[in-house]
């Protein structure tokens, strides 16, 4: 059964800033619509969360976030009994709340989490849209406000964190990567207060990181990290100084590709703010 896009009035500034690369935003409206599961595939930093928040506060639909990691069990998202007063009370976990109550439930970094968690969702990503809750003996049906929504990191994954084909074609799905050039100097710029001519050469820094991925580095400079680096310029500090704090210690702890990167930045950007 289709439902049909109903969204309450929401000022501007309410919304999450966000820039479409594609028709990710007609995908997600259409999935949500037909109450279809979502899964957001691509590198850390692009976008993938700010575009959740962006989508559910445009919808006016409730968020619900979990960050996915290796000790995430199933009863995490779904409950389990606690001691309250002396009484053993069954308390709801954060996914059973967004099926009893609608909206969005995000599950970020889902291969982090255990293999039970993907098990626990596959009632609620086919058509019968049913958590059921073995503890309690009871059977929750999805609203149709509800939508499941996960995402994850295909260059992290290896032998013995990925999601299972079985797992990923239960879901539609949309590749994100960093926005083309001139939209992402102008996210950093709008992101950092710095302005556009002073953000391209970090652009053109974290593009030079991210060819080296897979070799030196396991993963490049993400969006996320040139605005940090931006803004620290905006606030003053010296262009090695924030590139050094934002865009090569956080990407690696080896000495010698940290010297390796500096001289990559020497030569992109410099050592003195313009």
């Amino acid at each position: 059964m289709n439902i049909a896009l109903q969204i309450a009035p929401r000022a501007v500034f309410d919304i999450p800033a966000y820039s479409p690369a594609g028709n990710e935003r007609e995908i997600f409206e259409s999935a949500w619509e037909r109450q279809l599961p979502l899964l957001l595939k691509g590198p850390t930093g692009c976008g993938k969360t700010r575009f959740i928040r962006h989508m559910a506060a445009k919808l006016d639909l409730n968020l619900s976030t979990i960050s996915c990691h290796d000790d995430l069990a199933a009863a995490d998202l779904t409950g389990r009994y606690l001691l309250k007063g002396g009484d053993t009370v069954w308390v709801d976990g954060p996914l059973t709340r967004a099926v009893r109550e609608g909206g969005i439930c995000y599950l970020d970094e889902i291969v982090e989490a255990r293999k039970d968690v993907t098990v626990v969702l596959h009632s609620l990503t086919d058509d019968r849209r049913i958590l059921p809750l073995e503890r309690t003996g009871e059977v929750l049906e999805a609203p149709p406000g509800f939508m499941l929504v996960a995402s994850y990191n295909p260059g992290y994954q290896n032998l013995i964190k990925t999601l299972k084909p079985s797992t990923r074609q239960r879901f539609v799905a949309i590749e994100f990567d960093f926005l083309p050039r001139d939209q992402e100097i102008a996210v950093v710029a709008k992101e950092s207060g710095l302005a556009e001519d002073k953000v391209a050469p970090l652009v053109s820094l974290a593009e030079k990181f991210r060819a080296l991925k897979g070799h030196d580095l396991e993963e490049g400079a993400s969006t996320r990290l040139l605005v940090y680096c931006a803004s620290l310029i905006n606030a003053g500090m010296d262009i090695r100084h924030a590139v050094l704090a934002t865009m090569i210690e956080p990407l690696t702890d080896d000495a010698d590709v940290k010297a390796a990167l500096l001289e990559i930045s020497r030569a992109v950007v410099g050592g003195r703010n313009a």
